[in-house]
């Protein structure tokens, strides 16, 4: 989803990249040498090397030496997303015990999605999870990724449904232990990307639902996914509401939820046209006229 790629990639390259730099620019010397373990959180509260407070989260990545650290801003300063993986690859080789690698490789797997190279997304975040295998972003794009791409006909379906339920279950969990806060970032940002990852989370487990056709857990879960981020609901997880409604036959509740995705896109867009067929069709139901074919779910 666009809004995933625009936002998580604002809020959370920002956080991850400048709290790197900003620990080896302030204490003048490389990070500490025996870090907490991959995976293992930080304190709710602690000092940085410079001595300010940082806020309740996992430590960001950190370099152990200075020329560890010149390699990853390096790398890091590929601005074509192909020369970025290739930067990463070589990075890991060389620094094989690096905590920068999952940085690299999660400015990738933006880029890619940004680019929508779903293949390409989900090998670089599930390079990610191989770092950290709690990391609630990646786990979050792996799992949309694998829910938008699985068709009926996949031999597989069942087993990569699993897998992305499973990510999506774990993010919920994480995202309050496992995001990198680095000293200063504003609380508003924090919170906004974690309801932001939260929202993402449910709406894969509404999407994944729905597509299993059991449409009042996909109800449950997209529904959450708007609550999650009032403020910014997405209009793909406004019409399979409406649609799972629709199918539970709640037409008149179902007919409220596809006037808001209408209102919420343009005509003759990808989920512009499907919410006004919804629409019509939920219309013409609610005033007794005879009911269309219900409609497919939107792809993105």
């Amino acid at each position: 989803m666009k809004r995933a790629a625009v936002i998580l990639g604002i809020l959370s390259l920002g956080i991850l990249s400048i709290a790197v730099w900003a620990e080896a620019q302030t204490s003048g010397q490389p990070a500490q040498q025996n870090p907490p373990a991959a995976g293992q959180a930080a304190p709710a509260q602690g000092t940085t090397q410079s001595g300010t407070t940082a806020p309740a989260g996992k430590r960001p990545p950190q370099a152990k030496t200075q020329p560890e650290f010149d390699a990853w801003k390096a790398a890091a300063a590929s601005t074509d997303v192909a020369a970025l993986e290739k930067a990463s690859d070589d990075f890991a080789t060389k620094f094989p015990d690096s905590e920068l690698r999952v940085l690299l490789y999660k400015n990738a797997m933006r880029l890619y999605q940004n680019a929508n190279n779903a293949e390409k997304t989900e090998a670089m975040g599930r390079k990610v999870l191989g770092f950290d295998g709690d990391d609630p972003e990646a786990l979050v794009i792996v799992a949309e990724v694998i829910a938008e791409r699985t068709r009926d006909s996949d031999i597989d379906k069942d087993q990569r449904f699993g897998e992305a339920t499973s990510n999506a279950q774990k993010a919920t969990q994480t995202v309050d232990t496992d995001v990198q806060v680095p000293a200063g970032t504003p609380q508003e940002k924090i919170d906004a990307y974690k309801s932001l990852l939260r929202s993402n989370a449910y709406s894969i487990l509404g999407t994944i639902e729905f597509k299993k056709e059991n449409y009042p857990a996909a109800q449950e879960n997209l529904q959450k996914s708007i609550d999650a981020f009032p403020s910014n609901p997405d209009p793909v997880v406004v019409l399979r509401l409406a649609l799972s409604l629709d199918k539970q036959q709640k037409y008149p509740e179902a007919l409220k939820v596809a006037n808001r995705a209408v209102e919420m896109t343009q005509d003759n867009t990808v989920i512009g046209t499907p919410a006004r067929r919804e629409r019509d069709r939920l219309q013409q139901l609610t005033g007794g006229a005879a009911p269309a074919q219900p409609q497919s779910p939107p792809k993105n």
